[in-house]
């Protein structure tokens, strides 16, 4: 089949219909892997000339893969799973895709609709099992429906906060027949995100910024998603504020720059936190205010008066009182920001900004210190060569979750928005390789390095054959400390040593590599580490190199969990410190 075979009003059984509905949305990749109830999609795939499908290892590394896809480009990542196990395999991804705000369509398929609720073989309520957990959810139940739900699915996971949308596909609907005619408009009248914000909101909002003395800027994910990267940046120039950033919102503002206060939280910055513990004002734009960036909430910003800017009504005042809320599209309040600050009308005390300034500058001085000194090679080091490797390659950096997840997140400077992939809000082991491969394909140009912890990488790591077969050269630098780092640190810290199964063992990582066919690397000394890296990149392939590290360093800064941001962990020999 040929996108020039097909007549608008040609009859065509559903299958061929699915893969044409996606045509028209401007789908040219997507990630999945074949079963029964979906066989007739495949079958269709066959012959198709538009569509790269990627067959990955397993469904939960198709919709991680999907989201890295989506985070590089922008555009939703596109599932295909069949019905029971598979369907229930991207449950987490899903999940993921949901709480980091990232648009995905999955298309799971669905038992015979006669079969519905017989408990018959692969089935299962993958409705009913993602309804807590995605943006929206479909069950197709008649061919006729299925161009409007596709066409409503990818609307939905793009506009206003981006989320995953779930689609159940029941095997007769793709066998069924009908004349074919995909709608032009989308009709949903309970749905329609605000993406102005109001003007009057804007005014005041600027009002107090200029106000102001100790004011502070959070840049949350939000701004990636309404690609206000440009304008958040403006508006902190012209207003001489300082910008801290959440996790999600890494790159929306460059580390390097004289105001950026990198990333706050649990384990951000310590000036960061103390700036936002302190200022008078905070203005917040694009972030859910997760408890990793509040802390304890009684005492979060207890004195400044908070601005908040998103596009999810649902997100203002959840979890922080807001003084002044503005529902709408970062990229267009921040707009009428900057406009209604070039009238000139709008006054700000600059040297009582620069002390402002000035007073972080100072808490710049007093940095975390390193847990651990006897020779052998630190994880922090190995973060560092590969950042000083990289940083002028323009590179994309996905992480899996932990100890080494938060270093990357505080070591290596990321300038731009898009750059570090991630999870957030579900903090989930096993995302990173196969986010990465995603994010490769939808940026097949870049360097792609995935940052992994040994007990992360065991998760997903059969994704070195989808590598293999698609030619996908994926770096991945495993920080090698021989236990599921982050727990253990909060074992050594609250559980008094404690160490209940975090201790893990790994396979030899080179003989692994090896027998998928790609390169494999061990470093032991930290001389080693450079010539290691070289080769990496240099590598037309696939790569993997396994960093044995010192196995009880800690992650510091660290604000204790339910502790106030300015209550800050700073090396092994502290309990908190508060200023």
């Amino acid at each position: 089949m040929t996108s020039e075979q097909i007549n608008k009003t040609e009859k065509m059984n559903g299958a061929r219909m699915f893969l044409e509905c996606l045509r028209k949305e401007g789908v040219d990749k997507i990630f999945g892997y074949p079963g029964g109830v979906i066989l007739h999609i495949y079958d269709e795939l066959y012959n198709c000339d538009y569509i790269k499908h990627y067959l990955v290892r397993h469904e939960q590394a198709a919709v991680h893969a999907a989201e890295g896809y989506a985070r590089v480009t922008g555009k939703p990542g596109v599932v295909l799973v069949t019905s029971g196990p598979g369907a229930c395999n991207t449950v987490t991804g899903i999940a993921n895709a949901y709480y980091d705000s990232y648009p995905l369509v999955v298309f799971a398929g669905q038992v015979d609709s006669k079969l519905i609720g017989n408990d018959a073989f692969q089935e299962a309520d993958i409705v009913g099992m993602t309804r807590t957990c995605c943006k929206h959810n479909y069950l197709v139940k008649n061919i006729s429906d299925l161009p409007r739900v596709i066409k409503e699915a990818f609307h939905i996971a793009k506009t206003g906060r981006p989320g995953p949308v779930v689609v159940s596909l029941p095997k007769d609907v793709l066998t069924m027949k009908t004349d074919f005619e995909y709608p032009e408009k989308v009709n949903l009248p309970g749905y329609n995100p605000t993406y102005e914000g109001h003007p009057i909101q804007c005014r005041r909002a600027l009002k107090l910024l200029c106000e102001a003395q100790r004011p502070v800027i959070i840049s949350g994910g939000g701004v990636i998603h309404s690609d206000s990267y440009k304008e958040i940046r403006e508006l902190a120039k012209k207003l001489n504020i300082p910008v801290a950033t959440t996790l999600m919102g890494i790159g929306t503002y460059p580390q390097g720059d004289e105001l950026s206060l990198g990333m706050l939280g649990m384990h951000g910055n310590y000036w960061a936190n103390l700036a936002v513990s302190n200022c008078d004002v905070l203005f917040a734009v694009g972030t859910r205010f997760n408890d990793r960036i509040t802390g304890c909430l009684k005492r979060f910003c207890k004195d400044a008066k908070v601005i908040h800017v998103d596009i999810d009504p649902c997100s203002i005042s959840k979890n922080v009182s807001v003084d002044i809320p503005i529902v709408g599209d970062a990229k267009n309040v921040l707009n009428v920001m900057l406009n209604e600050f070039n009238t000139g009308k709008y006054q700000y005390d600059i040297d009582i900004r620069r002390l402002w300034v000035k007073q972080i500058d100072s808490w710049k001085e007093k940095r975390a210190i390193r847990a651990v000194e006897n020779g052998i090679m630190s994880p922090q080091t190995v973060i560092e060569h590969i950042y000083e490797k990289t940083k002028d390659k323009d590179a994309i950096i996905a992480t899996e979750v932990g100890q080494h997840q938060m270093w990357t997140a505080q070591l290596y400077k990321f300038n731009h928005p898009r750059q570090l992939i991630t999870s957030g809000g579900l903090g989930t082991m096993g995302f990173g390789f196969p986010a990465a491969i995603g994010a490769q394909i939808g940026a097949p140009d870049k360097l792609v390095f995935n940052i992994a912890g040994d007990g992360s990488i065991q998760m997903n790591i059969q994704e070195f054959m989808t590598c293999v077969d698609y030619k996908i050269p994926v770096k991945i630098a495993v920080i090698n400390n021989g236990y599921l780092g982050m727990v253990r640190q909060w074992q050594e810290k609250l559980f008094d040593k404690h160490y209940s199964q975090t201790h893990i063992s790994s396979p030899d990582y080179v003989k692994l590599a090896e027998a998928y066919g790609v390169l494999g690397l061990r470093v032991t000394k930290e001389e080693d580490i450079d010539s290691a890296l070289d080769k990496a990149i240099a590598f037309d392939g696939p790569v993997i190199i396994d960093f044995i590290v010192e196995p009880f360093e800690m992650v510091y800064p660290w604000v204790l969990a339910g502790k106030p941001l300015n209550e800050v962990i700073l090396s092994n020999k502290e309990n908190g410190a508060e200023e």
